[in-house]
């Protein structure tokens, strides 16, 4: 019987433990920042050798006493702002690549300490908090929390010639953050010559703004000065510390709701702008964002300062005003919405906080009735003066209010165009040295679409720009709403009261809207329905032979199609492609397949001949009830049975909340990438139809016996039974004659049968049916992983080494443990470097786990085993090829689209691909670690492919022609370049007959066949 004091104790076990991974993860990233550079043995770090345990102990005095706050709440929770709530989720549904790195780069002449420097930046880091917080969850919410201050902040020193400057700038900003781990600032600075040096000092934005970067700069430059012994300059005032601005702010959120409700009326019934889109999806790889400029004359910024004075406006209000013209000439739309920054700072209590405190306010404006351009610019000061009246408020809370009405009803942004002036960029003016803005250009566009004022350019001359995202916005309109924006201006200089129509026109853009929503005709005949954008746009696809659109009499349009091939995609698949390519309004409610078109003798199609629209019936049964109820509940807005799950507004987080939702309600088998593979309610029920009737099938063929608590000697525990590493393993096992149990989730259990093998049902949260599960088996395989929930998996790894007792244990590990290393090749169980993903991280955590128990307490052998991306003839693997990691590859060789990848020597990489492993050897290897364990860490390896021989085999193997092309451009989905040397497992991870690339990728892209291996 259990006491207090025995709970006591284990309470404080558990925090020490906690304590020791967290200290340990830490000093795993700092040892792989110190090991890795950004060019070929050039790199060196600053200060001195430190040890494992690079952060000062939490009783250390701070590097600069003069400069540390009052107050370090090291290892208090605080939660994030709003502002950070967004950042945070960002980062965790991924894809936003570096469009939130805040890069702060600076040219610098004349003598740099680079010693110096770092100590400047350690202090930096000493005396704000927010540069030494890391971010995790609890209980599914979001929370921060101040890390000891590091010992030193290591400076990375690169020798460079000024030309090759701008691409290692660009790979530094680029290079993602962990933001569990606490770093956050990361340096690095290029040597050009004795006295000519580039800074780069790279931020997240969940810790900094523009306004944060003037405080930075500021800081630096006086505690540079202190650390190279110049004349100290008045000391700086204690910092405010952003966990406080953050607490305040959540604490104040029950008091808004009045001012909330006067948002959620103003933008109520407000729509996204109908901005022409790209006429194909942009290619793989290619960047999302871009930037179009034109010039202005000198003299036209003091022209629109003086209108803005004459009418009690500021020169960011007028641009703004013809920002809204442009845009309403771009779009024909009276009824806008654009958005402008806000921020948090006032009072002096926020004089000098570093953090992010930017905040949306969203301006809507009438631009009905042709007003003049001054009489819009009143109209637009008034609604600007009540946005900032509001700018306390967090729109991500109007947001919420708004619900589905925060979106187009194509799942288009409320807020995707913004305006701005630009102010003269910040600088790291250091004493004693010259100090010239270097631009750090990010490949993300935070907006579809954001105009820009630049008073004064890099060059001395006033011009205008344009960022868009070339996955959302024709290239072409973007070209002509830079030229529109900057004529808009010239004009109205010149004349304010000029109306809208009498400004000059701009030069359009090629739309795809030619013929308009009516362009099939009242009856839906002839050459006008196969003119129809939606008709033109689908005979562009390579596997679309035909294709027309009809409007009935009564009812939207509709739109057949004739494919090429019977394998081609889906009818849904095409309004998707449809949705994502033309403005709503010329968008069909249904795209159907038929075997050919009818056509009358001149060749028109004959719509009299043609099928009625199929019919909207909602899936029926207890499972499409279940479905489109989770539709609702997860995205907010009820569906029709053939919505598209990303028209709807979703995403892959939100993939991953519908399966486990349904998962749950219907206990069937069902994962996030099955949601983004059947993405609407007929095709999901359909699924969750065949899986039930499988799970009946084997359910009713399954004997039931008692299940008894002794086991045969020598069973192997198997984690993760059902999934594609797991089920290869039990095959591998009972087919060599060895007593298997299976750890299958109750739902996925009726997958796993054979002689030999017993099944257990639960899963990883399952702490206590793991322990049990282990307590009965001679030797562990764990092979089960979330890939997204790091903190289930190293829980039930500890729960699993804790009730480990006898035999050896292997854990199915991952390449991703490396991290990045500086060189292309690497050897088993050599130390991370670079960048380790969170993935990778919780891998390197439960490796450090179960080999540090090993050998100890009656356990045998331990083998972490780390595989690269697996291959094999499973739904699992599958699913994975198709929308896993090399999913934009596979995707867009199964559309026939053009692939860009890294030429050869790009970045001085002689080579780019994926290393990878056949299913079945990698379960061979599994089997020998438990006849003989490697104590320590092993590849497995099956071999290595280039990404032009995998696309060249996907396009051959789907049967598309995708024509491939390399660049001098690095992809961050495709930044791979290493090879794995297999040495220890080499002998069971020879191929045998069948398991060569070619043929395991031909059954992956075949017909799938069930979950059968």
């Amino acid at each position: 019987m259990s006491t207090d004091a025995d709970a006591a104790a284990g309470d404080r076990r558990r925090q020490l433990q906690q304590e020791l991974l967290r200290r340990a993860r830490a000093g795993t990233a700092r040892r792989a920042t110190t090991g890795s550079g950004t060019g070929p043995d050039t790199a060196r770090d600053t200060g001195p050798e430190t040890g494992p345990d690079e952060r000062a102990p939490l009783d250390a005095a701070p590097a600069d006493t003069a400069t540390a706050t009052a107050a370090d709440p090291q290892g208090v929770r605080a939660p994030l702002s709003r502002a950070q709530q967004r950042m945070w989720l960002m980062e965790r549904l991924g894809g936003a690549g570096d469009s939130y790195h805040v890069p702060f780069a600076t040219r610098v002449g004349g003598p740099f300490d680079v010693a110096a420097f770092a100590t400047a930046l350690t202090s930096l880091v000493a005396r704000h908090t927010i540069l030494r917080t890391r971010y995790a969850e609890h209980d599914g919410e979001p929370f921060q929390e101040v890390l000891p201050t590091p010992r030193t902040v290591p400076v990375h020193v690169v020798d460079s010639a000024p030309d090759d400057a701008p691409g290692l700038l660009r790979r530094e900003a680029a290079r993602p953050f962990d933001l569990t781990a606490g770093d956050g600032v990361r340096a690095l600075v290029l040597r050009h010559g004795p006295q000519d040096h580039t800074v780069l000092l790279t931020f997240h934005h969940i810790g900094m703004d523009g306004a944060s970067l003037e405080t930075v700069a500021g800081e630096l430059a006086v505690l540079y000065a202190v650390a190279t012994g110049a004349p100290a300059p008045q000391p700086l005032a204690e910092a405010p510390q952003y966990a406080d601005h953050a607490r305040r702010e959540h604490d104040g959120l029950p008091g808004l709701d009045g001012e909330l409700d006067d948002w959620t009326a103003l933008l109520a019934d407000a729509t996204p702008p109908r901005l022409p889109r790209p006429a194909a999806p942009a290619r793989t790889g290619s960047a999302a964002a871009a930037v179009h400029d034109a010039p202005l004359e000198p003299g036209v910024p003091d022209a629109l300062r003086a209108l803005g004075a004459q009418r009690q406006a500021t020169l960011f209000a007028v641009s703004l005003t013809a920002a809204f013209a442009a845009l309403h000439r771009l779009t024909g739309d009276d009824d806008l919405v654009i958005g402008v920054a806000g921020t948090h700072r006032r009072g002096t209590a926020m004089r000098g906080l570093v953090g992010l405190c930017v905040n949306t306010l969203p301006v809507r404006v009438d631009l009905s009735g042709d007003p003049s351009f001054a009489r819009l610019l009143r109209r637009v000061n008034d609604a600007l003066l009540k946005a900032q009246s509001h700018r306390h408020i967090p729109f991500d809370l109007v947001l919420e209010r708004l619900g589905a009405g925060a979106r187009g009803t194509d799942g288009t942004a409320l807020v995707g165009v913004t305006s701005d002036v630009l102010g003269e960029p910040t600088v790291l003016r250091l004493p004693g040295t010259s100090a010239a803005y270097v631009d750090v250009p990010s490949d993300g566009a935070k907006f579809t679409l954001s105009y820009g004022l630049e008073p004064a350019g890099d060059t001395g001359s006033p011009r205008v720009l344009v960022q868009y995202d070339t996955k959302a916005l024709d290239a072409a309109a973007a070209q002509a709403a830079v030229r529109d924006y900057a004529a808009l201006l010239h004009a109205v200089a010149a004349d304010p009261d000029l109306t809208l129509s009498a400004l000059p026109l701009p030069e359009r853009a090629a739309v795809h809207e030619e013929a308009g929503p009516d362009a099939a005709g009242p009856d839906g005949s002839g050459a006008e329905g196969d003119r129809h954008p939606a008709a033109r746009a689908l005979r562009a696809h390579p596997e679309v032979a035909d294709a027309t659109v009809v409007r009935p009499a009564q009812g939207p349009a509709v739109a057949y199609a004739v494919l090429r091939d019977s394998a081609g995609p889906s009818g849904v698949e095409l309004l998707g492609l449809l949705r994502r390519t033309l403005a709503p309004g010329v968008v069909p409610a249904a795209v159907t397949l038929l075997d050919a078109l009818p056509r009358t003798a001149d060749g028109h199609s004959d719509s009299a001949r043609l099928p009625g629209p199929s019919p909207e019936d909602a899936p029926g049964g207890p499972r499409g009830q279940a479905v489109t109820e989770a539709f609702s509940a997860v995205l907010g807005v009820r569906p029709a049975p053939d919505d598209d799950f990303f028209a709807l507004g979703g995403h892959s987080l939100k993939a991953v909340q519908l399966a486990e939702r349904l998962r749950t309600d219907l206990g069937l088998p069902l994962t996030g990438l099955d949601v983004l593979q059947a993405r609407t309610p007929r095709e999901l029920t359909a699924l969750l139809d065949e899986r039930a009737a499988r799970q009946n099938e084997a359910k009713a063929a399954r004997r039931p016996a008692a299940r008894s608590r002794e086991v045969r000697p020598g069973t192997v525990l198997v984690t993760g039974a059902t999934g594609g590493v797991g089920a290869f393993v039990v095959r591998e096992l009972a087919a060599a004659g060895r007593p298997v149990l299976a750890l299958a989730r109750p739902e996925s259990a009726h997958l796993v049968a054979g002689e030999g093998i017993e099944v257990v049902e639960g899963d990883l949260a399952d702490l206590a049916g793991l322990r049990d599960a282990v307590a009965r088996a001679d030797a562990v395989v764990h092979a089960a992983c979330t890939f997204t929930r790091h903190e289930v998996d190293l829980a039930a790894t500890e729960a699993m080494v804790d009730a480990w007792r006898r035999g050896p244990f292997v854990f199915v590990s991952s390449v991703d443990a490396y991290g990045h290393p500086a060189t292309d090749r690497v050897v088993e169980e050599a130390p991370p470097q670079g960048q380790v993903s969170p993935y990778g991280r919780a891998k390197l955590d439960c490796e450090d786990m179960v080999l540090r128990a090993a050998g100890s307490g009656g356990r045998g052998g331990a083998s972490a085993v780390r595989s690269p991306i697996v291959w094999g003839a499973h739904d699992r693997l599958r699913e994975q090829l198709r929308w896993g990691a090399l999913g934009s590859l596979y995707q867009a060789a199964r559309q026939g689209l053009p692939i860009e990848l890294p030429a050869p020597g790009t970045g001085g990489h002689a080579w780019y691909g994926a290393a990878w492993v056949h299913a079945a050897a990698l379960a061979r290897a599994v089997a020998e670690c438990l006849d003989r364990p490697v104590h320590g860490v092993a590849n497995a390896c099956s071999g290595h492919v280039s990404w032009r021989d995998l696309a060249q085999d996907l396009t051959e193997l789907l049967g598309t022609g995708s024509a491939v092309h390399e660049t001098g451009t690095v992809p961050q989905d495709l930044d791979h370049r290493w090879h794995y040397d297999s040495v220890r497992l080499a002998r069971p991870l020879r191929a045998r007959p069948g398991e060569d690339r070619r043929t395991v990728l031909a059954e992956m892209t075949g017909p799938a066949a069930g979950a059968r291996v």
